[in-house]
């Protein structure tokens, strides 16, 4: 039987970088677009109290947006814990998010939306 080697370094549990919280402040859906903003910016320069994590999803969303979905792939973090985490910075106006447009408000808009989604899945 093949060992397995442990790894090595400093590891954080997830949830830890929450302090333990599961629900975040503001409910934001998987698909919302996040981009930082002019406060968040200025934030991330300082390098304040700002955690390593905090200043991740900044330099992620700076200048382009990004769904949660996005920034927790790419952080490797549960959904859960990106949600939280993303949820803090926009209580403090470190990022904007972008929720997607209602399709039971306006059937038109989620319509439109559908064929150019699929306009671009053809395309591909």
């Amino acid at each position: 039987m093949v060992e397995r080697e442990e790894p090595t370094g400093a590891l954080v549990r997830p949830y830890a970088v929450t302090r333990g919280r599961t629900r975040p402040k503001l409910e934001i859906a998987i698909e919302a677009l996040v981009e930082t903003t002019m406060r968040g910016r200025s934030a991330q320069s300082t390098k304040g109290a700002q955690g390593r994590e905090h200043q991740h999803i900044a330099s992620l969303c700076d200048g382009r947006l990004q769904s949660l979905a996005e920034i927790a792939a790419r952080m490797q973090l549960p959904l859960g814990v990106a949600r939280v985490l993303i949820a803090d910075m926009a209580a403090d106006g470190l990022v904007a998010v972008y929720e997607p447009t209602s399709f039971e408000t306006n059937d038109a808009v989620g319509t439109e939306l559908l064929e150019r989604v699929l306009s671009g899945l053809r395309r591909l």
